[in-house]
């Protein structure tokens, strides 16, 4: 079984790299590190819960198999961060040709959620 610890250095690496796209108006790339930094403390959350982490990328299923009262306030926050995951990765991957990359307020949003999620499971864990 791995350490939650190894799976929060991946996530803190994830938001290190989307502050840097920040700074250089990379917002699909902000987006999406974000959902990455939120799927990583999630997986982190389940292996400090003695779990072994799925193989899966969808935030709604991980947030299940966590036990954290703050999170699941949170719930609606993380789950929009899912919609990051492909297209943001994909060109034309979007059906609806109405929907766009994500913009500085998404990407602005996207990080203030991430910082928050890795924050409070790097807490989690530390206890």
């Amino acid at each position: 079984m791995s350490d939650p610890e190894q799976w929060l250095a991946f996530a803190r690496d994830d938001v290190r790299i989307a502050q840097l796209a920040m700074r250089e108006g990379l917002f699909n790339q902000v987006c999406f590190h974000c959902q990455q930094c939120v799927e990583k403390s999630l997986k982190a959350l389940i292996v400090h819960q003695g779990l072994v982490p799925p193989r899966i990328h969808k935030l709604p299923d991980l947030l299940s198999q966590v036990h954290a009262a703050p999170l699941a306030a949170m719930a609606t926050e993380i789950q929009l961060l899912d919609r990051f995951y492909t297209t943001t990765r994909y060109p034309g991957f979007t059906p609806d040709v109405s929907q766009s990359l994500p913009n500085q307020r998404d990407a602005e949003e996207a990080l203030e959620i991430a910082q928050r999620v890795l924050a409070y499971v790097t807490d989690l864990v530390a206890a």
